[in-house]
């Protein structure tokens, strides 16, 4: 019986348990979606050239980022399925995070090589020599907050996956006005330092990552539910079985993730050559873009770890109910973003450039438009991360990836280029290019849920 006299029932008692862990999760990726944004109103404070460059370092620096981000991704299904068997376990809770983080930083030292020689690159791929050595500016800084980050990460996963996610939200939304902080002192010059501009934004960003990674490190250190586990201690001893298996499900999802990110990424850079105005207004659409996307992706990562743990104890009507309600939740959640974005895409635009201003007027017709292209996948954005979290908890990647890649590069760039350069659509072109991929991923990862248990997915009970 629930608190109003009511009897529970198993759908009831799984939604009660989805939204307490998807709550906090969704409060956690909107703190980091502020300190995104936060990033991209400093930098427009430096005028349409500054967001212009800081969009090329952002997203070739976003794509290694997202490598990592879906890499660490593994620590949850893998801890969430390990508390399903033994719901104390602490040894495997253990060796699972501390071999993410030695994953992590595996993955790091060619990171660094590579984003290094991110001015060079970026005129490789076309883009204008000036704002490409600026852009490098704020990468070769930046590039340095990756490890920290990803330990931050690894450590909130698991936190999450012990089914305590607020501490996660608490350190990420006392990042938010220390981001703020550091990008105003070091970007303009205030409190005795020199204005630095986009160098002073990508050491910024560099101190945010350390600020979260020592903070979760302290968390864990510190709190007797999390204590217990030592996490930290002999840390340098290798678990190679382990290591294996977390590359063996992370690789798939870094890979998954890695396909939906750096198709925007693709975007930019297409954007970049159609012009400095597009390339503007799409900076600003993705992140209102993103900021909607972080109710789904906090749903698609609770879904991760409730059907995880079901995963655990072997109960298949219960795996069903959690990936079934996420997906209902999220895509009702879809609906009505998609509703603002159509109805107010000024207002939402003029939080971030100054909508009235003349020389503004380009970028903000631009932004309108993309931003009601936006509305039309918000659904099927939704579904494909919701759809993808779900059989994360099944430790199913490799097919998902499979999905991502033929979805995203293969339908949706490819309809993009074909839209934007030879149809002429230029950069509606693009965006109705990732509408499409975005629509046939989530598509074909929902029909894969829908038959988890004919594809031998769902363990024997």
């Amino acid at each position: 019986m629930d608190h109003d006299g009511n009897p529970e029932t198993p759908w009831r008692t799984e939604a009660q348990a989805l939204l307490s862990l998807a709550l906090p999760l969704v409060l956690g990726n909107l703190g980091w979606s502020a300190i995104a944004a936060t990033d991209l109103l400093l930098l427009g404070r430096l005028g349409p050239d500054a967001v212009a460059a800081g969009s090329l370092a952002l997203n070739l620096h976003q794509a290694f980022l997202v490598f990592g981000i879906g890499l660490t991704t593994a620590a949850s299904p893998l801890i969430a399925s390990e508390r399903g068997r033994r719901l104390h376990s602490v040894r495997d809770i253990r060796r699972t995070v501390r071999q993410t983080i030695w994953a992590a930083a595996m993955f790091c030292l060619p990171a660094w090589a590579v984003l290094w020689h991110s001015e060079a690159i970026l005129v490789l791929l076309g883009q204008d020599p000036e704002l490409s050595a600026q852009a490098a500016q704020l990468v070769q800084s930046l590039q340095w907050g990756l490890l920290p980050y990803f330990v931050f990460l690894v450590l909130r996963n698991y936190v999450s996956a012990l089914e305590r996610p607020m501490w996660g939200v608490i350190v990420t939304l006392a990042t938010v006005p220390f981001n703020a902080l550091a990008g105003y002192v070091l970007i303009f010059g205030h409190l005795g330092f020199p204005a630095m501009g986009l160098h002073g934004a990508g050491l910024a960003g560099l101190l945010t990552s350390i600020f979260m990674g020592l903070g979760m490190a302290l968390v864990v250190s510190l709190h007797r539910v999390f204590r217990r586990y030592r996490l930290f201690g002999r840390f340098w001893v290798p678990d190679w079985p382990r290591l294996q298996t977390v590359w063996k499900i992370g690789l798939p999802i870094a890979i998954t993730v890695g396909c939906e990110v750096t198709v925007f990424n693709a975007a930019v850079f297409l954007m970049g050559l159609i012009g400095r105005a597009p390339l503007a207004a799409h900076a600003v659409a993705v992140q209102i873009a993103a900021l909607c996307f972080m109710v789904p992706m906090g749903i698609g990562q609770a879904a991760t770890v409730r059907v995880g743990y079901a995963h655990g104890r072997r109960d298949r009507a219960a795996i069903g109910r959690a990936g079934w309600l996420a997906l209902g939740v999220g895509t009702a959640f879809a609906a009505c973003t998609a509703t603002l974005l159509i109805s107010a895409p000024r207002f939402l635009i003029g939080g971030f450039i100054d909508v009235d201003l003349p020389a503004n007027a380009q970028v903000v017709d631009f932004a309108v438009s993309f931003l009601a292209i936006a509305a039309l996948f918000q659904l099927v954005d939704a579904a494909q991360a919701i759809g993808a979290g779900a059989l994360r908890g099944l430790q199913d990647t490799r097919v998902p990836m499979i999905f991502a890649a033929m979805g995203y590069w293969v339908i949706g760039i490819g309809t993009g280029i074909l839209l934007a350069f030879p149809m002429k659509m230029d950069g509606v072109g693009i965006w109705l290019g990732l509408a499409t991929g975005l629509g046939v991923v989530a598509v074909m990862l929902v029909w894969r849920w829908s038959r988890r248990e004919r594809l031998g997915l769902v363990p024997a009970a």
